[in-house]
């Protein structure tokens, strides 16, 4: 079984865990995982962990990954879209873009896309996309200002184009699903938990509410949080469960199915947010689904 992923933290511990049952798995990611991929084959004897580099802000980047991935690997069993950042930057990426909704969203979205050929061959396969229950917050509507670059880094815009791009996550898991149907592949989201990730640290760098902002997240991460060993637990769930075969278009909370957000099931909203994302990502005719 061949596994690809993004990103450490949860990612990493999603590794480990498919490492540990015998999957010969990639790592993808923007910073250097060789020591993440030495230590995992340390602890689990399996010599068959690989380390490729990957910059979702980049479409460039996905296009050459997916392109050699193809190009040296027979088969995609699992696909596991887990990369994420909390804060976004006032200069928009190379793509012309901003750099939050294009790392969590547009990225992910691209890559599958160009991995759908090896993923039907594999089938029966799996795509998992790592949303979150900030998605219930998410006001996507069908316009572009979502993909576009803010000129403000306050902690409400942020928080807003947080929510946005994992409620975008969603409804293309939810899209893929339905457009896959009959061909062996299947795709659901989820949301981890209340996970304390260096990925809700950068926030306290934001207009110097970092004491306030991070004080009220170790609070609820007190009481209602969860190790990033738990919070892999869901993830990896979606990603082996034999239970869940032939299982998708679901969203799943602590490893059961759970309601969406409002928004996602407002059928005409979310083909408009497809349409635009394919448009936005620059899909060739031939590589749209």
């Amino acid at each position: 079984m061949l596994s690809l992923f993004t990103r450490v933290g949860i990612g990493y511990q999603v590794c480990l865990n498919l490492a540990s049952r015998g999957c010969r798995v990639i790592i993808a990611d923007k910073d250097d995982s060789e020591k993440s991929k030495n230590r995992i084959i340390a602890l689990t004897q399996n010599p068959n962990i690989i380390s490729k580099y990957l910059d979702l802000s980049s479409f460039k980047s996905v296009r050459d990954f997916a392109d050699d991935f193809k190009g040296t690997e027979g088969r995609l069993d699992i696909l596991v879209n887990n990369a994420g950042i909390s804060v976004s930057s006032l200069k928009p990426t190379e793509d012309g873009l901003d750099l939050l909704m294009q790392v969590n969203y547009l990225g992910p979205f691209l890559l599958t896309h160009l991995l759908i050929d090896l993923l039907k061959k594999s089938a029966p396969s799996r795509i998992v996309f790592t949303s979150s229950c900030l998605a219930f917050l998410g006001d996507l509507k069908s316009n572009d200002v979502y993909f576009t670059t803010s000129n403000s880094c306050s902690s409400f815009t942020t928080l807003n184009s947080y929510s946005n791009s994992k409620l975008a996550t969603l409804i293309a898991s939810d899209i893929f699903a339905k457009k896959l149907k009959y061909t062996g592949v299947t795709s659901n989201s989820l949301h981890p938990g209340l996970v304390l990730t260096n990925i809700f640290k950068a926030l306290k760098k934001i207009e110097n509410t970092g004491s306030i902002s991070e004080m009220f997240f170790n609070i609820c991460h007190f009481f209602f949080g969860k190790s990033i060993w738990e919070g892999a637990q869901t993830t990896t769930h979606l990603a082996v469960c034999e239970d869940l075969d032939g299982v998708t278009g679901e969203y799943f909370w602590d490893c059961r199915r759970f309601v969406k957000p409002r928004r996602a099931y407002d059928e005409e909203m979310c083909q408009k947010i497809w349409e635009l994302s394919e448009n936005h990502a620059k899909l060739l005719p031939h590589e749209k689904i």
